[in-house]
C-alpha cells in the first residue's frame, strides 16, 4: 500500500494509531461528519475499505473554501505509486512524502496534486526515489545483454562477466525470489526458440548458483520470441531481443 498516513487536517489531532503493514491510516480533525465521510469514502475506494484505519476526529476547525472538494481530488490513483508514504493537508499547505521508483514519478505525482488545487495552495514535494532491489539489478545490468554463443546455451566470456557483477547485489537480497527469464528473436521455429530460451535461463540460474545464489531462491521461464523489446527486422533489434531478464518476484 502506498500511504501510511493520509489527510491530516489542520489544527491538533488525536494521538495516531500504528497501522499494520498494508493498512492506510487516516487521521486529523475536520469540521463536520460530511467532510469526514467524504474523505474516508475516497480513501476506501482507492485502497479498499478493509485496509483503512479511521482516526479522523470532528472538531472546531476552520478550513479554506471548497477544502473538501480539493482534498478528495488529491486522493487519486497516483498515490498508490508511493510506498512508505504520507499525504498531509494542513489548511492550504500540502506535503507529500514517501518513496517512488524513479524521478519521473516523483515529479509527476506532485505536479498532478498541484494541478487539482487553486493557486492559494502550496505543495511540498518530499518524495524520494527508492533504491529498490529491482532498480539495483536494472542499474547493474544496464543496457548490456548476457551473451551466449550463437544458437547455443554456452555463455560467452562477456556474459559470464556480467553475471559475476550481477551476483554481487543478488547476494545481498534477503528472502527475495528471483525470476530468470530467457528471450529470443523470431528467427527459426517458435517451439525451438521457446526451448532455447528456457535452456539459457536454466544455464544462467546454474551459473548464479555457482556464485553463491541459493538455487531455491531462483525460478526460470522461457518466453522465446513472444516478448520482443525491439524490431526483429534488423540485426541490432534481433540482438536486443536475444536477452536474459531478471525480475524480483513480488
Amino acid at each position: 500500500m502506498a500511504c501510511s498516513n493520509l489527510a491530516n487536517a489542520q489544527q491538533s489531532a488525536p494521538p495516531v494509531a500504528t497501522p499494520k503493514p498494508g493498512q492506510i491510516l487516516v487521521s486529523g480533525t475536520v469540521p463536520d461528519e460530511a467532510s469526514k465521510a467524504g474523505i474516508l469514502a475516497k480513501v476506501k475506494e482507492l485502497y479498499g475499505a478493509e485496509n483503512v484505519v479511521d482516526q479522523v476526529a470532528v472538531g472546531a476547525v476552520v478550513l479554506p473554501a471548497n477544502w473538501n472538494t480539493y482534498v478528495q481530488k488529491m486522493i487519486g490513483p497516483n498515490l498508490k505509486l508511493i510506498s512508505k508514504g504520507q499525504l498531509k493537508i494542513d489548511g492550504n499547505a500540502v506535503s507529500v512524502r514517501g518513496e517512488v521508483v524513479n524521478e519521473v514519478q516523483r515529479q509527476q505525482i506532485a505536479s498532478d496534486i498541484a494541478t487539482n488545487l487553486n493557486p492559494t495552495y502550496t505543495v511540498n514535494n518530499g518524495l524520494r526515489v527508492s533504491a529498490s532491489e529491482q532498480n539495483v539489478l536494472d542499474t547493474t545490468l544496464g543496457n548490456r545483454i548476457v551473451e551466449f554463443e550463437t544458437g547455443k546455451t554456452t555463455l560467452t566470456a562477456t556474459g559470464q562477466s556480467i553475471l559475476d557483477e550481477l551476483a554481487v547485489p543478488l547476494l545481498k537480497l534477503k528472502n527475495k525470489k528471483l525470476e530468470v527469464i530467457g528471450n529470443t528473436d523470431n528467427q527459426g521455429l517458435r517451439a525451438s526458440n521457446l526451448a532455447l530460451s528456457n535452456a539459457r535461463a536454466e544455464v544462467v540460474k546454474a551459473y548464479l548458483a555457482s556464485r553463491g545464489i541459493a538455487l531455491e531462491s531462483m525460478s526460470t521461464l522461457g518466453q522465446g520470441p513472444d516478448r520482443p523489446i525491439a524490431s526483429n527486422d534488423t540485426a541490432d533489434g534481433r540482438a536486443r531481443n536475444r536477452r536474459i531478464e531478471f525480475r524480483i518476484a513480488q
